[in-house]
């Protein structure tokens, strides 16, 4: 029989919810910093110079080509080979688990923001751009004050969609030793030899979240619909 108090009260409790914060700061530093990074990942792919769309398609392709894992065990075991000797130990000795996890998970949700922002900067009639630039406005003035406030509205049902995939995929973060939910129901589960409580809680944790943010993104479709033009 299964015992609900294993989750509800005790030490086990207090590592499952230590977990679980974990991992929703995981989310929340990576969404914070791939927003602004996709964005210009965005517009340089729709930059004027060919060597700023190279670049731009560079990154996507070779990120999103990539398994979520490889980028985790490479920025976690592969990266620090390259620095010295005393500045990986450091690295190692300072949480270094979580660091590289959030390298990864920004890089990654990043690639595929990017083209979900660039699929809305596109959709803009150029007319849009026309008139910034009858107003005087450069690409990049253009770009902020024109185009992508009503970009980033088209593109918020996409983006709400990749923060959800985001927060499913810091459970891969487990592989390096990052102590999110996974890792604590794991390590629950092999100090109570009791596998159903701990990855119930895990189970039930993702799945609420995910609720959450699938209900922001049904409330923004029906709060902000897009209108075809």
């Amino acid at each position: 029989m299964f015992d609900l108090s294993l989750v509800l009260a005790g030490p086990y409790r207090d590592l499952l919810v230590a977990g679980l914060l974990l991992s929703l700061k995981l989310t929340a530093v990576t969404l914070v910093l791939a927003l602004p990074l996709a964005t210009a990942v965005a517009l340089f792919r729709l930059a004027p110079p060919w060597p700023l769309r190279w670049m731009g398609f560079a990154f996507v392709e070779s990120i999103r080509n990539v398994p979520l894992l490889a980028h985790m065990l490479f920025w976690y075991f592969g990266a620090p080979e390259l620095l010295p000797e005393t500045v990986k130990t450091q690295l190692y000795e300072s949480n270094y688990e979580a660091i590289s996890a959030v390298i990864a998970l920004t890089l990654y949700t990043a690639a595929y923001m990017a083209e979900d922002i660039r699929s809305g900067i596109s959709a803009i009639p150029p007319v849009q751009r026309e008139a910034g630039r009858s107003l005087g406005l450069g690409y990049l003035a253009t770009m902020r004050y024109v185009i992508l406030p009503q970009a980033l509205r088209i593109t918020a049902p996409p983006l709400i969609s990749q923060t959800l995939n985001l927060w499913k995929n810091t459970s891969i973060a487990t592989v390096i030793g990052v102590a999110e939910l996974m890792y604590q129901a794991a390590a629950v589960e092999s100090a109570s030899f009791r596998s159903f409580e701990p990855f119930a809680f895990a189970t039930v944790s993702y799945l609420s979240i995910s609720l959450l943010i699938t209900g922001l993104a049904a409330w923004q479709q029906q709060r902000y619909p897009v209108r075809q033009s």
